[in-house]
């Protein structure tokens, strides 16, 4: 696996919706990373600006 750029991360997901989410990286050929990376794109928006508040 190739990690060129990438950063490791540790989450905490149900355990019907990891199930899930294997299981269709299965049907689309993928691993699970590029499954939910394609996600992650496609639910964010482009760009996120946050402001401080000033007080």
């Amino acid at each position: 696996m190739i990690t060129i750029g990438k950063q490791r991360v540790t989450l905490f997901l149900r355990p019907d919706l990891l199930t899930h989410a294997k299981a269709q990286a299965v049907v689309e050929d993928r691993t699970l990373t590029e499954l939910v990376e394609k996600a992650l794109i496609k639910y964010l928006p482009i760009e996120t600006i946050i402001k401080k508040i000033k007080t």
